[in-house]
């Protein structure tokens, strides 16, 4: 009897055994299935990830343009600044007759000054335009033109390409008759006159010194609405030396300027472009006052950065039509 219960018990003991084994097993099956699970998760979890992360570049890329038409906006026939510009920019070509002629697409929106040009790019995101560096405000974006900054330095450097100068022109015998208008030629030349040029973002030239003489008279100018703004500075800043002169400043544009100072109805004129060879043998005298950018700008909205000047030329001669084109 006692040796069939120590077996009994020992059968027991090894059911007991057997059973627990195969628990084990299960809980060790069933936590390396969790693992696989988890391994698996955190897999979908990175591929899902990554996926997001190439989503996100492509629509950044895409957000990089617009993808709607362009809204070319320019300056009027006779404007200095449109002059220079279609020259640098190579808008300006041969026709079939071999003469150079300004190619400016039909159907851009004209305006006949620099305030005119930036209120219209301001107020419309697919707009493009381009103004004085002097004029440029924080209600539109100067792109960069080639990866180059439209800057006093860059400009200094040559390495940006759209620049030209701001010029005055008159008939030497008229100028020399009318002492206020040549007292003035000579406070714009001076440490001073250039002082104040530097300050508005425009690049100096050389200068000398200057000493009021206490003339009087009356001096009248005409042109350049680029010109016109600084102009009145310098005139302000002259007349608070010279207080017995007048002064009367008239933006009509540079084509107009010019003719006005040809045909002496006006002391001095003012110029964004460099005058033509049949203006000099009209009789003027040209003399430069300071160097300018061309800022090619657009709406603050618009999310490009930079353009090609071969950009430039086609978006203003109507060969690029869309911002998605560009690049």
């Amino acid at each position: 009897m006692t040796t069939r219960k120590i077996t009994l018990s020992a059968a027991a003991l090894l059911m007991v055994a057997a059973l627990a084994g195969c628990s084990g097993n299960t809980t060790s099956a069933s936590s390396n299935s969790s693992s696989a699970a988890e391994a698996g998760s955190s897999a979908a979890d990175t591929s899902a990830a990554d996926s997001s992360a190439a989503d996100s570049t492509a629509s950044d890329s895409t957000a990089s343009k617009l993808d709607t038409d362009i809204t070319v906006v320019s300056r009027e026939d006779g404007s200095g600044t449109r002059g220079a510009f279609v020259e640098l920019m190579g808008i300006e070509q041969k026709n079939e007759a071999g003469e150079k002629e300004d190619m400016t697409r039909g159907d851009a929106e004209i305006s006949n000054s620099t305030n005119g040009v930036m209120m219209s790019v301001a107020g419309n995101v697919d707009a493009i335009g381009y103004i004085s560096l002097g004029s440029l405000n924080d209600t539109v974006k100067a792109l960069d033109v080639n990866g180059v900054e439209c800057s006093v330095a860059d400009i200094k450097s040559g390495d940006y390409v759209v620049a030209r100068p701001f010029n005055v022109c008159y008939q030497q015998a008229k100028l020399d008759g009318n002492a206020a208008a040549k007292d003035l030629i000579a406070f714009i030349e001076s440490d001073d006159g250039q002082k104040i040029i530097a300050d508005n973002g425009y690049i100096a030239i050389d200068s000398g010194a200057y000493a009021p003489s206490g003339v009087t008279g009356a001096i009248s100018l005409n042109g350049s609405t680029s010109v016109g703004p600084i102009m009145e500075k310098l005139c302000e800043a002259y007349k608070a030396l010279n207080p017995d002169v007048s002064i009367d400043i008239q933006q009509t544009g540079s084509g107009a300027g010019i003719t006005s100072a040809t045909e002496g109805t006006c002391d001095i004129g003012m110029s964004s472009r460099e005058l033509k060879q049949e203006e000099l043998d009209a009789g003027l005298t040209e003399m430069k006052i300071a160097d300018d950018g061309i800022a090619v700008i657009v709406n603050l909205e618009n999310p490009i950065e930079n353009i090609t000047s071969d950009e430039v030329m086609k978006i203003y001669t109507g060969e690029i039509n869309n911002w998605s084109e560009l690049g």
